[in-house]
């Protein structure tokens, strides 16, 4: 009896994108089996239970061996072990540095050490992420923090060309350094509504006008350390709360400019002294390492909670905010207009981000 067999014979890797993410989800190779099962995928392929089972663990064994490469992107595109077309190596970088949003935002300023890994299981537990998917997430956040740390430059192009991550990704990437540098307080309960990207623009924000970075582009650690000259600067500040009569002026002059424009002006002239004091005082305590890590707490307890309870809307908080910036411009004896940019630049952009109406 003679048979007839169609034979194609390739060595370019096969990998199924859906099997791919069932493993870095953290799925057992039985559990990965089940749910391509209940996805249809037999019926699809005429594929019995045997050929299902020895193809996922042949998937899970490929992307096992690809896994070191991985770890250092560029060596997927030099090696010659996998032959894997160039979209699909993007692909397989992309996702394994993919990460969830409900993990990040638990670990998110804390340091990247082996005793934040050991919380790794209570954090799985309260956000739904397996185990195995949560150490993939965190090592990675480890390993980028690791290569970034020492190299000059931008750090989002630092963390685009080492890793060959997408520009979103990367600046997501970015945010975390940053984060984990400076040990930003976002655990607090007070800060529970505020979500991984709200932190992430104002990271943007903060890397861009507040680190060393900001003025010389070409040092270690430029977007990672901030300016602590600017810093220091800031305390210069305080005039615009401890001079009464410029006190006086600024608020006289920002409430010429809201008269008649919000339904809020009576709260905004009440409470325009309890305010200015809350945001100057903030810049004025940068200096200290503590205060630095409190910062988006200060923001919420001084300033967001205040317009919160007077139920400013945030069309109110935009208005305010531009004419309490811009009349500190036409104070007469008030010579810190650059510092003030600076600084309210950033406070402006994160308070719009943080004020959820």
């Amino acid at each position: 009896m003679t048979m007839e067999l169609d034979v194609f014979v390739g060595n370019t890797t096969i990998m199924d994108e859906e099997v791919y993410q069932l493993w870095l989800d953290g799925y057992t190779v039985n559990d990965a089996v089940k749910v391509r099962m209940d996805g249809g995928v037999m019926e699809e392929c005429e594929a019995s239970a045997d050929v299902l089972l020895s193809d996922t663990m042949d998937q899970y064994r490929t992307f096992q061996m690809c896994e070191r490469l991985l770890h250092s992107p560029s060596k997927l595109g030099n090696q010659l072990l996998f032959q894997i077309p160039p979209h699909q190596q993007a692909m397989l970088i992309e996702r394994y540095y993919t990460f969830d949003d409900a993990f990040v935002r638990e670990v998110l300023g804390k340091k990247l050490s082996k005793g934040t890994k050991k919380d790794l299981d209570d954090i799985g537990a309260k956000t739904g992420v397996t185990l195995k998917s949560c150490r993939r997430q965190f090592d990675n956040f480890k390993r980028v923090f690791k290569v970034v740390e020492e190299l000059k430059g931008p750090l989002v192009e630092n963390i685009r060309h080492h890793f060959l991550l997408s520009d979103k990704l990367a600046r997501d990437y970015a945010a975390i350094v940053f984060f984990a540098n400076n040990r930003f307080e976002t655990g607090k309960r007070k800060l529970q509504y505020l979500t991984f990207q709200d932190f992430a623009f104002c990271a943007g924000q903060l890397i861009s006008n507040w680190t060393v970075g900001a003025v010389d582009n070409m040092v270690e650690d430029m977007d990672v350390d901030l300016d602590k000259e600017f810093l220091q600067e800031l305390k210069e500040l305080k005039v615009l709360i401890t001079d009464k009569d410029l006190l006086d002026q600024h608020k006289s002059l920002v409430c010429t400019a809201l008269r008649g424009k919000t339904k809020a002006f009576n709260e905004m002239e009440t409470n325009f002294k309890n305010l200015s004091r809350g945001l100057v005082n903030i810049a004025a305590k940068l200096t200290n390492t503590k205060d630095v890590r409190d910062f988006f707490i200060d923001l919420v307890e001084k300033f967001i909670e205040p317009c919160r309870s007077d139920r400013w809307t945030a069309a109110d908080i935009r208005l305010y905010l531009t004419h309490y910036n811009n009349s500190a411009h036409i104070l007469d004896t008030f010579k810190h207009q650059v510092v003030w940019d600076r600084y309210m630049g950033v406070v402006k952009s994160c308070i719009f981000k943080m004020y959820h109406d």
